[in-house]
């Protein structure tokens, strides 16, 4: 056994741990951990708002990496901290928990409640510089990866009130700092749906080496884009631009309800369609996992139908029971939770536990629809109608997969040519390519690394499964083989340890079929096993668009650089020398050139799908694959001006 001694344990200290694994803080260095930096700043400046300091809250970002949020609400103390003997805006800066928000005096509802918003954005950050306005005057201190340049000081005078907070994450830490403003408009749409007579404003500028600190905004000259929100009717404007085109099939209810300093506000309404979206909330703060708030919302939901449908004898033998899946499908909602002191899972915050909340919203929701159930026989038969449709087409959907379950695939020639595996018996390393049979079908096969590649070869193009029933969706043998070999099953069913293939990868051609059997793969994907998306399993493949040969050399020219003339300029300047092959399909390359440029891991360039917009992709779904023939003509032709190169 090898020995070790005290002085080979490592203390670390300040925010040391911060910048050792910036993981446990921000969930992830990746574009996902970049923008949660942002929101440590302004879910705290909400905070605000929410105990009523605060009504009009800014982010003001560049591409090369600066940000700044403002706020106009209290200032963080800038006198001297009896515990740290530094300013108290140092210590909020550099101390891990320390915050004000553990004083339930000065905040009744938060978000925030680690306390470590400030600091860790400052030990993560190359450069941070916080302004604090109070008294006509401005306190400012600067840091650079967390450590303080000089101790707070007065630097000007000011006619704002407020804190100005401005950094620029550590590229020496993060993947990528790019930020997007369809991720941070999103943030702050949902932020202002949520908090009413609060102004957002979101404001992109062109790239500066300098911190943008003016709090004169409309003074900024280099404002590229620039959005403000400000909703009163804010829930129920909410889920209306959430359903959007999609027709609904009840009215628009809303339980709005305060107790023991705790504050429920949902809204929901059913659409004529079985695609649901139920978006969730604590302390304005989004929960995609949503749990003690979410779960029995659905639980009151489901017991008051169940109830109501069978006092009124209007289940049959068929359906004795209402399940679950029965009343979300279709279903449309926002669910909004105010709590004093939320138990979050992790510092993410993507669950919520309080277990004493849980009976009241149980209560709150089932009292509601019973009331109104009773209340409108018409309005009542539409729903329970509603969901006698969606319990058929489960136990449908139910027989089909004991039906497949009792078949073995491999034995009794259910489509025993669709799947070629790998030979790997645990699913870490794995990787299934879904890919065009009559293209790069053969290819595949032979390129491939049989220990950790499968190929899934598609004959055609899928059915479209935004118009589609889940049971008419089993009956297709694309789609039900696919749901085969993957293991998961669909929807409430989907079972993550199940599933046989770490990355699924669409593999298709770059022309207008490829894509077509993409977006429909995507589509099935998004609306039957989201938490393929949602845990970072599926993929697509980028393969290249031409080769260059100049003598010897080779060169292959991937998207975006779609231009081939503008890429052949980019790499050689002699086109008369260079020979250009263009990759209508990927059936034309052999399988060594199909491994080195778009299967081998090494070298291959890989599109992970991610959902960082859960409304704005079920309006993109809706629109592009949904049974509205308006929208999409009014989408390809606002959008027609940007393609480059179709190739038809």
């Amino acid at each position: 056994m090898t020995e070790y001694w005290a002085d080979q344990i490592r203390v670390l200290e300040g925010l040391e741990p911060v910048r050792e694994r910036p993981w446990m803080y921000i969930w992830s260095t990746d574009t996902r951990g970049l923008h949660h930096m942002i929101w440590e700043i302004v879910d705290n400046w909400v905070d605000e708002a929410l105990a009523g300091f605060c009504n009009e809250i800014s982010v003001v970002f560049s591409e090369n990496g600066w940000v700044t949020v403002y706020d106009n609400g209290r200032w963080i103390p800038t006198d001297i901290h009896s515990k740290t003997k530094k300013s108290t805006v140092e210590t909020v800066f550099t101390v891990l928990h320390a915050w004000w928000k553990f004083n339930k005096d000065v905040y009744k509802i938060s978000g925030w409640l680690h306390g470590v918003w400030a600091s860790v954005v400052n030990a993560l950050s190359e450069k941070l510089i916080v302004q604090v306005h109070r008294n006509g005057k401005i306190h400012q201190q600067e840091f650079e990866r967390g450590k303080p340049l000089y101790d707070l000081k007065i630097v000007w005078d000011t006619d704002y009130t407020g804190t100005v907070v401005a950094f620029k994450a550590d590229d020496t830490i993060f993947d990528t700092t790019k930020y997007s403003w369809s991720t941070i408009h999103t943030r702050l749409i949902q932020n202002a749906y949520l908090t009413p007579w609060v102004t957002f404003s979101l404001i992109q500028v062109a790239d500066t080496d300098e911190p943008i600190l003016d709090t004169h905004l409309e003074s900024q000259a280099r404002i590229i884009k620039w959005k403000r929100f400000l909703f009163t009717n804010w829930i129920l404007t909410y889920l209306k631009n959430l359903i959007w085109i999609k027709k609904t099939i009840s009215n628009y209810f809303r339980i709005e309800k305060e107790w023991k300093n705790v504050y429920a506000d949902i809204a929901f309404a059913y659409v004529g369609e079985s695609n649901d979206n139920i978006i969730s909330f604590v302390n304005n703060i989004h929960t995609p996992d949503g749990w003690t708030h979410l779960n029995w919302f659905k639980a009151g939901l489901l017991n008051a139908l169940n109830e109501y449908a069978k006092e009124n004898k209007l289940l049959d033998r068929k359906i004795w029971d209402l399940q679950l899946g029965d009343v979300t499908s279709g279903l449309y909602s926002i669910i909004s939770i105010k709590v004093p002191e939320p138990q979050f899972e992790w510092q993410t915050k993507w669950k919520l536990w309080n277990a004493y909340i849980r009976k009241e919203i149980e209560k709150l929701v089932y009292n509601y629809v019973k009331e109104i159930l009773d209340k409108d026989e018409e309005l009542s038969k539409v729903i329970i109608e509603r969901v006698k449709i969606n319990a058929k087409a489960r136990m449908a959907a139910k027989l089909a997969r004991e039906t497949v379950m009792r078949k073995n695939a491999m034995s009794m020639g259910v489509l025993p040519w669709k799947l070629t595996d790998c030979s790997a018996k645990k699913r870490e390393w794995t990787e299934v390519f879904i890919v065009e049979w009559d293209s790069a079908g053969g290819s595949a096969k032979q390129a491939r690394d049989s220990k950790f590649q499968a190929i899934f070869p598609l004959r055609g193009k899928i059915l479209n499964t935004e118009k589609s029933a889940l049971d008419r969706i089993l009956q297709n043998n694309e789609v039900k083989s696919l749901i085969i070999w993957l293991g998961a099953w669909l929807k409430e069913a989907y079972d993550e340890e199940k599933l046989r293939y770490d990355k699924i990868i669409i593999m298709t051609d770059a022309d207008v079929d490829g894509a077509h059997i993409r977006t429909l793969l995507l589509t099935f994907f998004f609306r039957y096993m989201k938490p393929l998306i949602e845990n970072g399993h599926m993929f697509i493949a980028v393969s290249p668009l031409y080769k260059f040969v100049q003598g010897k050399k080779e060169k292959y020219i991937y998207p975006p650089e779609y231009d081939m003339y503008d890429a052949l300029k980019k790499y050689w300047f002699n086109a008369e020398k260079t020979s250009i092959q263009r990759y209508k399909g990927l059936g034309e390359m052999n399988p060594e050139q199909l491994w080195d440029t778009t299967m081998d891991p090494s070298t291959r360039k890989l599109m992970q799908i991610t959902i960082q917009d859960a409304q704005k992709a079920d309006e993109i779904f809706t629109t592009l694959m949904g049974t509205e023939i308006a929208p999409r003509r009014n989408f390809i032709l606002t959008h027609a001006k940007n393609i480059r190169n179709l190739d038809i």
